[in-house]
This record gives structure tokens, sequence and C-alpha cells, in this order.
């Protein structure tokens, strides 16, 4: 058995259906190797970019490690920022990299490079990965994989890269290490504070939970949606937590946050944070002013995230992601009734609900398209989808203000790097995680071009991926930076933008597109009318920017335009 043939059985051992990849010579012996096994699928990318967010897409969806490949010196380094996206959004996936051949690697001489394409993506990886290494001879290998599967998944999930010269995996595996087992999860250990935490919650007035993306894991969220119930508190979320609360669900936080959940978040007197930074974007950058008069009980998987830099009270730190399932169990157990107080409470949150409606903050011209109106209906529009994969840019914060969904579906986005570009190959992923369930994708203008050329993967594969596209001419999260900071000064920020549908008739994808409200009202025949790929590509007028928008220096619920 060769190394390329261990790869290839070790990752059908972890349940991996499906890596993605753009071929190349030094990891041919590994991609021939995994189709001849017939176990993993082999999706055929024209990026690798791409291939890294497919496989985080794949990972989000079905909480085991994504697995993306490239070859050697520019496929390596095309992989990093989809790397990066998976270190800082706590995604478990693992990048197997083919590097030149043994007897050309450079090691301790002067040169730059001794052979073709190599490139040290190993210390250029290590930044923004749990682990990197070369495996250099066939017998480190088996464990190797095995490490890198476990610390993907262990602690604060994240990526490991592997790099394997080509005559590695053309080597023998000695017989003694052939057969690959599963590497299991480890278990989560009892949490011991759940009386501490009830009793603050039992006692408070105003309290509230905090969801973030620590909880979204699919092996994470089901416990947390228990404990959510069972508590019967109200509930706000970040860009990254949007899928996970069923019961309780007040809004979205944050810079661009629904104006009330952000109201919520200042106004509390107990705060329970789960899984969530609470970095300065969703607390605002008057921290103290946050911080005056409430308790804040900070639950996270990684005890640097503990408190955000900030102080804290009585902080449960959890080591392990699984320590979070074991949190959530022993605190629903404890918490056998509905909270004390809090009544008056929901009823000042509903009211400024009510009063402030997604839809009702942006000035829209006349006859033109409100986004925040057309996020709505795109949920309502989109029953069957498995997940919503939204790119980043303005039309993420609509969607994110204003996108209704079903308890079952997913939410995913790029929060972290916050890479233009990401939605598209993500849904590739997504679709090939949930086989003959719909994926809507919403992207820009922008973020379209990035990776456009996956709409030839998408048509190969006839997934059934939804992509919409919000077209405004511009990248107007930064336009409007530059309309309040730099008196309007549009720099960089005017490219022109090409004409989507017929992009995708191109790829023989069906397509239509909608420039008013009155199309607004009957978009969804078109969605419905395919099994297939499609694209909806909605115009948007340059002139609308996002809102209610965070004020830089003030209160988290002082938000621009201000609002009585």
């Amino acid at each position: 058995m060769t190394v390329a043939e261990y790869v290839a059985k070790f990752l059908a051992a972890q349940g991996v259906t499906h890596a993605f990849e753009l071929s190349g010579g030094m990891i041919t012996h590994l991609l021939d190797a995994i189709v001849a096994h017939g176990e993993t699928k082999l999706v055929d990318m024209r990026h690798e970019q791409a291939a890294g967010f497919a496989a985080e897409g794949w990972a989000r969806m079905t909480g085991k490690p994504g697995v993306a490949f490239a070859t050697s010196g520019p496929g390596a380094t095309n992989l990093l920022t989809a790397i990066g996206s998976c270190y800082f959004d706590s995604t478990p996936a693992v990048f197997i990299t083919g590097q030149v051949p043994t007897k050309e690697l450079k090691q301790d001489r002067g040169v730059r490079q001794l052979g073709f394409q190599e490139t040290d993506i190993v210390s250029m990886a290590r930044p923004v990965t749990k682990a990197a290494w070369a495996v250099n001879t066939p017998v480190e290998v088996p464990g190797a994989l095995r490490n890198a599967f476990r610390f993907a998944l262990d602690g604060r999930p994240g990526p490991v890269l592997l790099d394997i010269p080509l005559d590695v995996s053309q080597a023998e595996i000695p017989a003694a290490l052939r057969a690959p087992a599963r590497v299991a999860p480890v278990e989560y250990l009892p949490t011991s504070s759940a009386r501490q935490i009830t009793d603050l919650l039992q006692g408070a007035q105003r309290p509230l939970v905090l969801v973030g993306g620590g909880c979204a894991s699919p092996r994470v969220r089901p416990a947390v949606r228990r404990l959510l119930s069972a508590l019967n508190l109200p509930v706000v979320t970040s860009l990254m937590g949007l899928d996970v609360p069923v019961t309780g669900f007040v809004g979205f936080i944050g810079s661009y946050g629904n104006r009330w959940a952000n109201w919520a978040l200042q106004n509390c007197d107990v705060l329970l944070v789960l899984g969530s930074r609470l970095d300065v974007r969703q607390t605002g950058a008057n921290v103290r002013s946050f911080l005056a008069g409430k308790r804040v009980l900070h639950v996270d998987v990684d005890v640097a995230e503990i408190n955000g830099g900030r102080v804290s009270d009585a902080p449960e730190v959890q080591r392990r992601c699984d320590d979070l399932v074991g949190f959530c169990t022993a605190v629903a157990e404890e918490y056998p009734t509905p909270p004390l107080g809090g009544t008056k409470w929901r009823e000042e949150i509903n009211e400024r609900r009510d009063r402030w409606r997604a839809g009702t903050e942006l000035q829209v011209p006349p006859n033109t398209i409100n986004p925040n109106v057309f996020m709505s209906r795109l949920g309502n529009a989109n029953p069957d989808a498995a997940a919503f994969v939204l790119d980043v840019g303005a039309h993420q914060m609509w969607a994110a203000q204003s996108l209704d969904i079903h308890s079952r579906q997913r939410v995913i986005t790029s929060g972290g790097m916050g890479s233009m570009g990401w939605a598209l190959p993500a849904a590739i992923g997504a679709a090939f995680a949930c086989p003959g369930k719909p994926i809507v994708c919403v992207t820009g203008d922008g973020g379209m071009q990035v990776n456009i050329q996956e709409l030839q993967t998408i048509a190969d594969y006839q997934l059934p991926i939804r992509i919409v596209v919000l077209s405004n001419g511009g990248h107007a999260m930064v336009r409007q930076f530059q309309d309040q900071y730099f008196d309007g000064r549009h720099v960089a920020t005017r490219p022109r933008a090409p004409s989507f549908w017929e992009i995708a008739m191109a790829y023989r994808i069906p397509s239509d597109g909608i420039d008013s409200p009155e199309g607004v009202e009957g978009f969804d025949r078109f969605f419905t009318s395919t099994k297939g790929p499609a694209l909806l590509e909605v115009a948007i007028d340059s002139r609308v920017g996002i809102a209610p928008k965070m004020a830089y220096g003030k209160r988290l619920d002082e938000m621009d335009p201000p609002r009585e």
C-alpha cells in the first residue's frame, strides 16, 4: 500500500464523503488513489482558494473536518486565504498540499528555491493553523493524519496543514501501519458551575443570552438549543450565530445589528455569552458604558477569548469544544422553571422591535428595491433550502438584519476573515454536504467576481444552488464609509459590473433579473421552476447603504441615523 492509497483509505474511514481540489503535478498520485478507492468523491474546482472555501462550507454543514488538496507553489499559496478563514471562524479542516520530491528540497542551502515550484508552505501557514507539518517519510504519515484530524476537532476547532512530497506519496507504507482507524472526538467533561449561572439568571430583571459562532457547529448546536429552550430567555446573536436560536430570538447585534437587539444588549443586567468574542464590533467603542450596570458570564472554548480583554464576572472557561455540550446540559438540568423576572423586560424589547422594524430604517429612492424587504421575502420564498450562504458586503448585513429562516435551516458566512468571494465556493461545499437539497447563495457584484469561475463547477455538477447577486455597482460598505468620513470621495468603490444573468446563461445556468419592487413580488416562481442551479440578479440603487449603523465612540444603542 502506498502513502497515497493510505490517505484515500484514511479519509474514507473519517467519513469524508467529498474532498475539493484543483489538480497539479505534486498531488496527482494522491488524487488518483482517492478516485481508485472510490469512497471519497473528488470535486474539481477552478481555483485553490475556492477549493478551500468549499471544504469550509462542507465542514460548516457536517461538523466534520473539510478536506482540500492543492499542488506545490502557487497551488499551496492560493489556499492560504481559505486556511485563514477556517482559523478565524473555528472551522475544522485538513489541507493537504503536494511538495516537490525530497531530493529537490533546498533544506539548509542558501538558495531561494531548488525544485520547480518548491515553496515552504508550512512556515507560511503556521500562524493561521492549529498545526502545520511537512511529512517527509512514509512512516510519519499515519500518525500525522491521525493528529491532523484530532487537532482539527479538539478544543477550539480549526485547520491543520500537511505537506507531502511527491516521492513520499508514491512510497510504500510499512505493513504494521496500514490499518487506518477512525479519529473520535474527545469526550466532554462535566461542568461544575451550573448552579452559579442559574442563580444569577434567576435573579435578573433584564436577563439576556448572546449566542455566537462557537455554538453554530453541528456538534454543539443541539445542546445549545436545548439550553435556550430551558432558559426561556430573550436571545440575541452575533453574525456567526444567526441560525442557532429557535425560541426567544430577539435579533442580530453588532455594528450593523438590529437597533432593538443592540438596545437589549446595552441595557440588560445579566448577560450570558455563549461562544462569542465580545469584540468592539459587539460592545461598541465605549466599553465602559457597555459594562455599566451588568454582570457578564462568559462561556467559551478558548481561554484566550474569555472577557475579550475586558473585565467580567465569574467567567466559566470551557477548554474543549465538547465541554460546551456538557455546560449546556448541566445548566438546562439546573434550570427547570421559567425565569422569576423579566416580563416587563420582554415587553420593552418587543415594543422597540415593533417600532424599529427592519426595512423601515433605509432611505430608498422611489421605485427601487428595498434590500431589507427583499431579504425577508427571500427567506420566505425558500422554505426547502438547507442553507443560506452569505458572502461579505452590504448584502451580508441586509441578510443578517432581515432574513427569515426556519429552525432546520443553516446560515453560514465568512466572519473573522471576511473574505469577498467566499459564498459561491462555500455554497458548493454545502451542496455536497446536503445532497439533493437547495442551497441559497447570496452575494454582491463585488464578491461575485472574486470567484466567478466556480459557476463552471456548479454547472458541471448541476448543483441545486440558487445564486442571488445584489448588484449596486460598487462596494457599498466602503462607499458608505467614504460618504461619512471622506466627504463622499468614492475612491475605488465604483467598479463597473457586468450583466451577471447573461454570464450565467453563458455557463448554461438558467438566469433572470429584477430591478423594481414589482419584481420582488414574483421572483420566487423563478427559483421553484428550476431543479438545478439558477441565478437571479437583483438591481439595488447605488445610493442605498446599510441602516442602522453603529456610531463610533457612542453607546451601542446610539446608532445612526438617530431615532426615538
